[in-house]
C-alpha cells in the first residue's frame, strides 16, 4: 500500500454526522457516525473535529495506512448549504445554525489542516461521477428527489461549483407549464421543488394514485428537459427517496423528447449506485 493517499469524507446531515476513510481505489477503510448537535454551531464544529481526530488515530493504530497515516489525510465536508464565494460564510442551509458562519475557517482551526466544503448535492454528483452510476461520463447531473429537490454538477470528475456557488440548483427554478401558485419556502412560487419533492407527490395522491404518478413523471420530464437544453449532460443520476421509484427510469425519458431542442436524446437517466453513501464518498473525493 505504499504511497497510497487516504481521504476523509464527512457528511454533515440534519440528524447525523458521518465520516469515512476512503482509499485511492474507492474502498471504505473506516466508517463512523455521531448524532448532530441540534441547533448548536460550536458543538457541530467540535463534533466534526472530534470525528476526524478519532478517525486519524484509528487509521494509524490499525496499520491500514503505514506510510502517511491519518494525520496527513485530506478532509472534505459535505454540507446542507453553500459557502458564499464572496464572504466565506454559509448560505442556503436548511440547518439554520450554519447560516452566516465561517464554517470552513472554523473547521480548519479546530482540525489543524485544510478543509474543502461542498454542498451535499454536489458531493452526490461527484461520488456518482467518480465511481458510481455516472463513472466514465464527462458531464454528470446529480439530482436529489427527497424532502426537497436539489442538484449538483460534476465535469471531468470535478465539482462544478459556479460563480455564485449555486450550480445545479434547479429545484428553485419555476416549473414550466405550471401556474398553481404553490408557495415555496424560498419565498418564490411554483418552484420545481413544490411539484417534485416527496411531500409534493404525497400531497397529490402519492404512489397509490396512477394519475398522480403520471402527472409527476410528466413534470419531471419537463423539468429535466430544461436542464438538458442548457447543460446537455451525458448522464442524469437520481438520488433521494423518490429515486427508488423504478418506473421513472423508463417513463421519464420516453416523455422528455417533446421538450428537448434536439432530434435525438442520448442523455441517460440512471439510478444512483452508492445511495445514501454518495454524500460522504463525494466529500472524500473533493480532494483530487
Amino acid at each position: 500500500m505504499g504511497g497510497m493517499t487516504m481521504r476523509f469524507g464527512v457528511d454533515l446531515g440534519g440528524t447525523k454526522i458521518e465520516i469515512i476513510a476512503l482509499a485511492d481505489d474507492g474502498t471504505v477503510r473506516l466508517r463512523e457516525r455521531v448524532a448532530t448537535p441540534q441547533g448548536d454551531y460550536a458543538g457541530t464544529v467540535r463534533a466534526i473535529a472530534g470525528l476526524v481526530a478519532h478517525a486519524a488515530q484509528k487509521v494509524m493504530r490499525s496499520g491500514i495506512h503505514p506510510d502517511d497515516g491519518g494525520d496527513t489525510a485530506s478532509v472534505g465536508v459535505g454540507i446542507p448549504g453553500t459557502e458564499s464565494a464572496a464572504t466565506g460564510l454559509i448560505k442556503n442551509a436548511n440547518s439554520t445554525c450554519l447560516i452566516g458562519q465561517p464554517l470552513r475557517r472554523d473547521l480548519e482551526a479546530a482540525i489543524g489542516r485544510p478543509v474543502r466544503l461542498a454542498n451535499d448535492a454536489n458531493c452526490f454528483a461527484l461520488s456518482e461521477a467518480r465511481d458510481g452510476a455516472g463513472a466514465g461520463a464527462q458531464v454528470v447531473f446529480g439530482v436529489i428527489l427527497g424532502t426537497g429537490v436539489g442538484g449538483g454538477i460534476a465535469v471531468g470528475g470535478r465539482v462544478l461549483g459556479g460563480a455564485n456557488g449555486i450550480a445545479g440548483e434547479w429545484g428553485h427554478n419555476p416549473l414550466p407549464g405550471e401556474s398553481l401558485a404553490r408557495l415555496c419556502y424560498c419565498g418564490r412560487r411554483d418552484c420545481i421543488e413544490t411539484y417534485l419533492s416527496g411531500p409534493a407527490l404525497a400531497a397529490d395522491g402519492g404512489l397509490e394514485s396512477e394519475a398522480a404518478m403520471q402527472r409527476y413523471e410528466r413534470r419531471l420530464a419537463r423539468a429535466l428537459a430544461g436542464v438538458i437544453n442548457i447543460l446537455d449532460p451525458d448522464v442524469i443520476v437520481l438520488g433521494g427517496g423518490l429515486s427508488n421509484i423504478d418506473r421513472l427510469y423508463a417513463n421519464v425519458p420516453a416523455l422528455w423528447g417533446e421538450f428537448i431542442f434536439s432530434d435525438t436524446v442520448v442523455t441517460r437517466l440512471v439510478k444512483h449506485h452508492h445511495g445514501d453513501s454518495s454524500g460522504v464518498r463525494g466529500a472524500a473525493w473533493l480532494w483530487p
